[in-house]
């Protein structure tokens, strides 16, 4: 199967795809998803609360976390099925 650096970059990539369909989903579903977005958000206002800053830079940072979080679920599972298929 893969290597465990093969699995980091792919489940990386997994969870910037789900963070970015997160966030075009947002004004389209009135914010229903918003739940989902909660790691990066409250990174945001901590930062915004910290240094304040631009609103973009607010969104990268949010993108950013939950694009992490859920990368790290992506690796988990990732990790268990190669787990599963060696053994």
């Amino acid at each position: 199967m893969y290597s465990v650096k093969a699995s980091l970059i792919i489940a990386l990539a997994i969870g910037a795809l789900i963070s970015t369909v997160l966030l075009v989903l947002e004004p389209l579903t009135d914010f229903a998803f918003l739940s989902l977005e909660w790691p990066g958000i409250t990174a945001a206002y901590f930062f915004w609360g910290a240094v304040g800053g631009s609103t973009f830079l607010g969104i990268a940072i949010s993108w950013g976390v939950n694009a992490l979080t859920y990368g790290l679920g992506a690796f988990v599972i990732l990790s268990a099925f190669k787990a599963l298929r060696e053994a």
